[in-house]
């Protein structure tokens, strides 16, 4: 999918990589730091305050490099579907859109289910969860979801491998560059520092990994 992003978007086709970036704190450092000095580095101050924490919901465009996000107090599957409404309705030009991700419950919901079924135009009895068809167990609503021939199309990564979304890695970034060294009197100061940061990063650094993965197994392994 990644290597063949480029391509994809010729037809119409976008790839997002998508997580959730829980329990950012917004930490209130009690004193300023000191600054560098010649033979010292930047000295941080070690005691904060807990002004309490956001949920970042984030999708990186797997072709372009740009992010799309939302903070939030939950991570919820009406939070997660919220999110895939805005990405669908902010990509009303494209064929179909491929979403990587996590099998995490709230990644394979009934009302995901439900919402990809609606933009897909699917008539059929998606039947009732916990009793019968497509609804009936996390495997059935995998197995729908996956459906290459939908609007909206899931990529979920192996168990224990979170690495292989790309998310992850401007997760890192994000956390290196806002949250990391950030001193944050509010939640709402977070939220609009890592709003204000998103804006920078598509303006000016956004671009393409250059994903070299190329799934093969390792000798001896």
């Amino acid at each position: 999918m990644y290597i063949n992003a480029q391509e994809l978007a010729k037809k119409g086709e976008i790839i997002f990589s998508i997580d959730e970036m829980t329990g950012i704190q917004a930490l209130e450092r009690l004193y300023p730091d000191k600054p560098i000095q010649p033979g010292s580095c930047t000295k941080i101050e070690f005691e904060y305050k807990r002004n309490g924490t956001q949920t970042l919901i984030a999708g990186r465009n797997v072709a372009t490099g740009e992010v799309i996000a939302k903070c939030r107090q939950t991570r919820n599957e009406c939070d997660f579907l919220d999110f895939i409404k805005m990405l669908e309705k902010e990509n009303p030009e494209v064929s179909r859109i491929h979403v990587v991700l996590d099998n995490l419950n709230i990644h394979i919901s009934e009302s995901l289910v439900k919402y990809v079924a609606k933009v897909t135009k699917r008539k059929d009895d998606l039947g009732k969860k916990g009793k019968k068809g497509i609804l009936q167990s996390i495997k059935t609503r995998e197995k729908f979801l996956t459906n290459p021939d939908h609007k909206i199309v899931f990529h979920y990564t192996p168990k224990h491998a979170s690495w292989m979304n790309q998310i992850e890695i401007w997760f890192g970034i994000l956390n290196n560059k806002v949250i990391k060294r950030g001193s944050f009197p509010s939640i709402s100061d977070l939220k609009k520092k890592i709003v204000a940061f998103i804006d920078y990063y598509n303006k000016t650094m956004a671009k393409p990994f250059k994903w070299t993965y190329a799934g093969a197994v390792l000798e001896g392994h």
